[in-house]
């Protein structure tokens, strides 16, 4: 039973995800948004909502664990899992000042957590901090545009009102999901004697990152590799100084000290790891993808411990 509510908790996700973004591109086409402020708020933003929705439920029935284990293990799966997948597909090429930038960005909001964690709990007063960081980031964004990812352009020309259909359904879907998949976590942990916080960072992390997983997937068949890049960066911003700002605005969350001492750091490497790539390297090959899997994988063996 619980396998079943997993899984449907991940397809409610995936679904609502993909639609919610689909209808949020329509809309913001036709009140002519600039495509970049797009591809950084609305994929970004759209692709992030599981993790809000997850995160919030997780911390208002008493499993933090589950809600800061669920933001710290999408940043990490974004960028080993997702980017070293979407290098596999095709080699991944990046120019222009832009990504960088928001690469710096995604750096500065991870590193902020260490003295956050440190506190041993996120506050509503750490939580504004975040979101407080989160809008000034948007508004340095719309008005430094500048090169780099854009949104995708299926929805070009969509009907207002059925962007709105798409937008109300992807909600209701991810809220139905988020769930689901929450309550199948719980279970199987609690069952199993599995911690909380290793199903946080691992299954439900993933599922709550497949719309992400998706969208840079399309871009990398596409050879769109800005959209790909852009929408792993874009989430991990929104990651965390909205969704874990927010959360914690909501409803406090206490910080387990495993993710100061092991997924913090994990995080913060691979964070730095996908800059120095931005800086360094205009290419990243499938060399690359293929050793951002591997350690992927020997991330998530350690984290049972």
């Amino acid at each position: 039973m619980e396998l079943l509510m997993l899984a449907a908790g991940l397809g409610g996700l995936f679904l609502g995800g993909e639609a919610l973004v689909r209808g949020a591109i329509g809309a913001a086409q036709r009140l002519a948004i600039s495509p970049l402020l797009i591809g950084l708020t609305v994929v970004g933003f759209g692709t992030s909502t599981p993790e809000l929705l997850v995160s919030v439920d997780a911390a208002l029935r008493g499993v933090p664990d589950i809600s800061i284990g669920n933001i710290v293990g999408s940043n990490i799966g974004n960028i080993l899992l997702i980017v070293g997948v979407a290098a596999l597909i095709w080699p991944i090429r990046v120019s222009g000042g832009t990504l960088r930038r928001d690469t710096a960005v995604m750096m500065a909001a991870a590193l902020a957590l260490v003295p956050l964690f440190w506190l041993g709990e996120m506050g509503r007063s750490s939580g504004a901090l975040l979101v407080l960081g989160l809008t000034g980031y948007l508004v340095w964004a719309y008005r430094q545009p500048g090169e780099g990812a854009t949104g995708d352009d299926t929805a070009e020309g969509m009907p207002a009102g059925r962007a709105l259909l798409w937008i109300i359904g992807g909600l209701l879907a991810l809220i139905v999901g988020a769930r689901l998949l929450v309550d199948g976590a719980v279970t199987i942990a609690r069952d199993f004697g599995i911690s909380e916080a290793f199903i946080g960072l691992t299954v439900v992390a993933i599922g709550t990152s497949l719309p992400e997983l998706a969208t840079s997937l399309v871009a990398a068949l596409r050879r769109q590799s800005e959209i790909a890049i852009g929408n792993i960066v874009g989430s991990n911003i929104f990651n965390v100084l909205g969704i874990l700002g927010l959360t914690a605005i909501i409803a406090p969350i206490p910080v387990a000290p495993r993710f100061l001492a092991f997924d913090l750091p994990v995080m913060l490497t691979a964070s730095a790891g996908l800059t120095a790539l931005l800086l360094l390297r205009p290419r990243i090959g499938r060399p690359v993808g293929a050793a951002l899997l591997v350690a992927y994988a020997a991330y998530v063996w350690a984290a049972q411990g």
